[in-house]
């Protein structure tokens, strides 16, 4: 209906224009038209629905010189997927995010064992294994200003798939935060940059697993998704 009526609006204006020179409205109801386009929301299907009704464990991996300056930044993210995944894809049952940390740990060279010895070892249907190339919260060689950027591999192992030890499924994601060019150390504390940036690129990783809606445009979009369709 609001396209309609922008359109209609819009012929109207136009034919009333003609013939006047400087008329300024068309510019004026064309900006209007791609403003409406930008707050537009889209309906996106899962990328990968083998997550429903089966027992998943999150693995994070990221490379050591990563977690010594973020020393909490698996746990963060394992426990943030692990919680938004429970949520979101029905009938999933996602192991404890501590007692896999704590398997981790306890694993001396986890990450180099092969992925089907991962599942078997979690004794899980699915692995969602977070490989992170990676995570920065500043520009390269410079730390008086904010650009954080988290970039992800997310493979998936299937326990009864074809070959365990290839990721049946992979996937990237890249989230950027904030989205302003510019901003300084003085605008806000490094604690809001990590939990925006870290909240972004969890809520598109799960993105990925169910039906959701969301901006058809995200770096134009100016509005709020609801929650109950977003997810």
């Amino acid at each position: 209906m609001k396209r309609y009526i922008i359109g209609a609006f819009a012929l109207l204006v136009t034919m009333s224009c003609m013939g006047v020179p400087g008329c300024g409205i068309v510019p004026l109801i064309g900006g209007m038209a791609q403003n409406y386009e930008y707050q537009k929301l889209v309906e996106v299907l899962a990328e990968y629905e083998g997550l429903q009704d089966q027992r998943v464990a999150v693995l994070v991996n990221a490379d050591m010189s990563t977690l010594y300056e973020y020393p909490l930044l698996s746990r963060q993210l394992s426990g943030g997927l692990a919680v938004r995944i429970q949520q979101t894809v029905p009938g999933v049952r996602v192991m404890n995010p501590d007692a896999v940390l704590a398997w981790q740990f306890n694993t001396a060279g986890w990450n180099a064992l092969p992925y089907a010895d991962l599942v078997y070892s979690l004794d899980v249907d699915r692995i969602v294994y977070v490989e992170l190339y990676e995570y920065r919260l500043n520009p390269p060689g410079d730390r008086w200003m904010w650009e954080g950027v988290c970039a992800a591999e997310i493979g998936i192992i299937e326990r009864e798939g074809p070959d365990p030890d290839f990721f049946s499924v992979s996937m990237n994601v890249t989230t950027t935060f904030p989205e302003k060019n510019v901003v300084t150390r003085d605008e806000y504390p490094q604690q809001q940059i990590e939990m925006g940036l870290l909240g972004r690129f969890i809520r598109q990783t799960t993105w990925l697993f169910f039906d959701h809606i969301e901006p058809k445009y995200p770096d134009k979009y100016q509005g709020t998704v609801p929650e109950h369709l977003a997810s």
